[in-house]
């Protein structure tokens, strides 16, 4: 497992960060999906990175070891909501890194209509408001599988849940 104080990045950096195209591209997604910085932009591409890697590892191993990993890899990325069902291999490798930022819990509560941006839906997570099944999640970078989507709601203590149900019986 290794020292708890020696941990390891979680990230990747670019290789060229000063070039003007990346930079207009990464500010531009800062913006999109209200990050907070350009880390948790290289830790998405990072993982989008780790997951194409595996994909083309696979494309290169014998057939039988092939399949048997290809469909537990497929049903990851399935399950997470980065592929549709009946994907393939190539499909991963069309991966990337905005793919994986739509799944993050953020960008989630912003299109449920729960948040009226996506900086308020960075500060309601922050601030406990939001929850995955009576479950509360703090962390906005939360990568959301498709089962909990349809779980993501107000917490149960959480104003904001109160005034929703007062405007409700106000309108009926």
């Amino acid at each position: 497992m290794g020292d708890p104080k020696k941990s390891r990045r979680l990230w990747m950096g670019p290789r060229h960060p000063w070039r003007k195209d990346r930079l207009m591209d990464e500010s531009r997604l800062l913006g999109v999906y209200g990050l907070r910085s350009k880390r948790e932009l290289w830790k998405a591409s990072t993982i989008v990175r780790y997951f194409r890697h595996r994909a083309r590892t696979l494309l290169a191993a014998p057939e039988e070891i092939r399949e048997k990993e290809e469909k537990v890899l497929v049903e990851k990325l399935v399950k997470l909501g980065l592929l549709n069902e009946g994907a393939k291999l190539d499909d991963i490798l069309n991966l990337r890194a905005e793919d994986l930022l739509e799944r993050r819990l953020q960008t989630i509560v912003y299109k449920k209509g729960l948040a009226r941006t996506i900086h308020e839906a960075r500060q309601l997570i922050i601030h406990g408001h939001i929850s995955i099944g009576g479950r509360r999640i703090r962390s906005p970078g939360y990568i959301v599988s498709r089962d909990e989507e349809q779980a993501i709601q107000y917490y149960y203590k959480s104003p904001y849940l109160k005034k929703k149900e007062a405007s409700l019986e106000a309108s009926a």
